[in-house]
């Protein structure tokens, strides 16, 4: 037949066994602000995920400081062609300075309408105000995650620092960074989210 494509034997079996690139696009959470460079939250869960036994490959592309229109703004550089998935942690710095959250979400939403165009797989992080700013504005701010979960194909992990946030044992002195230590707990928890967005990629190329 006219044009058809002859895929060498075992091509796509190999292509399926590619490792999972993964690229972690954050702020200093993700970064890993305070800490080593070998106990950042993208090597920290690289490792747990290896210890799983599967192939994969996260490359930390967190920004200490950023806020979801810097991510946004650094988009096309931060994830390259060859990205396979995209853990999304942005949103604290957006809380912390008071961002008017309509913004926030229109950026993080743009981001993930990009990433889906590029049929990357995400796996989506929330964030939460911290109680100073106020009732109102820690309501419609803690929304914007769930809503674009419920808009979009994400893996969806509700919050970041869920079970470190607020405990003094797993934090650095400044109260809003992880030790090593919560850094570990993070990655603990969020593992089975990872996984999931490991096995997304993995069918896609499958099918």
């Amino acid at each position: 037949m006219l044009g058809a494509v002859l895929w060498p034997i075992g091509a796509v079996g190999a292509a399926a066994d590619l490792p999972v690139k993964i690229v972690a696009l954050g702020d200093s959470l993700t970064a890993g602000y305070g800490l080593s460079q070998d106990s950042a939250f993208p090597v920290r869960l690289e490792a747990a995920l290896k210890a799983k036994g599967l192939a994969i490959e996260i490359v930390n592309a967190g920004v200490s400081g950023d806020t979801a229109a810097g991510g946004l703004g650094r988009l096309d550089w931060s994830v390259p062609q060859g990205t396979d998935a995209v853990i999304l942690e942005l949103g604290a710095n957006d809380a912390l300075r008071g961002v008017d959250p309509d913004a926030t979400r229109a950026a993080l939403e743009s981001i993930l309408s990009r990433l889906e165009a590029r049929r990357i797989a995400v796996l989506l992080a929330g964030m939460r105000a911290p109680p100073n700013m106020g009732a109102d504005y820690t309501r419609a701010f803690d929304a914007i995650f769930s809503r674009l979960a419920a808009t979009h194909d994400v893996v969806f992990y509700p919050f970041f620092l869920d079970g470190v946030a607020a405990d003094r044992a797993l934090n650095q002195p400044d109260g809003l960074h992880p030790t090593a230590a919560g850094v570990d707990a993070i990655v603990g928890r969020i593992l089975p989210k990872a996984e999931e967005l490991v096995a997304r990629v993995k069918a896609r190329r499958g099918s």
